[in-house]
């Protein structure tokens, strides 16, 4: 009987083991931030080699993680857009899919650009310097792959799909999403709801965490009552619209979740750098998150609200 009880007791502790190592971890975050903040990557900018490298990068991580590409045979959603005097510039989607065989889909999102060395900003950014964006947005695509992981491996099968989408030309005017909206792959009418991070790893105590788009669905008061996170404080926002990939769902009748840690000093400056990223911090506004997507899950359609 004592054998059993130990082998009962064993099995159970391993059980948690594993859920707890699906769970956002401080150290995967900080590697991950740590790799794509990296000068090597000369901030991941549009049309340089350090964007196109961070992009094959993530594609990678889809495939160890255990994603489907959604784009056909592809991980990727080639795309070109103009911007000022600039034509033709070329950029890229990395999306991937978990299938569950729903009929509706939760999109997750994260855009992986960021300035580079600031060649096609005319003048607005100092040129030639790196501008290695550690919380914008590498922040963002640590907390996608921490998605990925805990919605793969958490040993459930969730009544909808996941896609996971890491975008590409957000800098330059929220280029990856708008060109995702005007080409989905699966269609905009079946999508649950689009959650967006950007810039996630900067967590202020005193502001808390911002999350808009309390108001895109009529039933997100009802999501996000008891939802807590230790250490983590939240403020949400209404508005559906904003400066990030999630605008371009909520204008086109996709309700919306937005993660912003808010402003500081080092936005959009060479400064930007991973040492100042706050992995803890990010791994319990990630848990809080996955609160808020477990209980949407309890709904079988959102109710999308128009701006008034």
């Amino acid at each position: 009987m004592k054998r059993l009880l130990l082998l009962v007791f064993s099995t159970s502790c391993f059980v948690n083991v594993l859920a707890q190592d699906y769970l956002p971890a401080e150290a995967r975050i900080r590697n991950t931030v740590n790799y794509l903040a990296a000068d090597k990557l000369k901030g991941r900018g549009t049309d340089e080699k350090g964007g196109r490298k961070a992009a094959a990068w993530v594609v990678k991580q889809f495939k160890k993680l255990g994603l489907q590409p959604a784009n056909g045979s592809s991980y990727y959603q080639d795309f070109t857009f103009d911007r000022k005097e600039h034509h033709d510039i070329p950029s890229r989607n990395v999306i991937g899919y978990l299938d569950n065989g729903a009929p509706r889909t939760i999109i997750i999102g994260a855009h992986y650009d960021h300035i580079g060395t600031a060649h096609l900003f005319d003048g607005k950014y100092p040129e030639g310097q790196i501008h290695n964006g550690a919380d914008d947005n590498a922040s963002g695509v640590a907390g996608l792959l921490e998605f990925i992981r805990y919605f793969v491996n958490n040993g459930q099968k969730e009544q909808f799909n996941f896609l996971f989408i890491a975008f590409g030309g957000e800098e330059m005017g929220l280029q990856g999403s708008k060109y995702y909206i005007a080409h989905p792959l699966f269609p905009l009418e079946k999508v649950h709801f689009m959650l967006n991070m950007d810039m996630i790893g900067r967590y202020n105590a005193e502001r808390g965490l911002g999350i808009g788009g309390y108001a895109s669905a009529e039933e997100w008061p009802e999501v996000y009552k008891g939802v807590e996170q230790p250490g983590i404080k939240f403020f949400t926002d209404g508005a559906g619209k904003g400066p990030s990939d999630h605008h371009n769902f909520y204008i086109s009748g996709v309700p919306v979740i937005f993660l912003h840690t808010g402003p500081h000093d080092d936005y959009h400056k060479p400064t930007d750098d991973a040492d100042k990223v706050e992995a803890k911090e990010e791994s319990d506004i990630l848990k809080l998150a996955i609160q808020l997507i477990n209980n949407s899950m309890k709904y079988k359609e959102l109710h999308y609200v128009a701006d008034k």
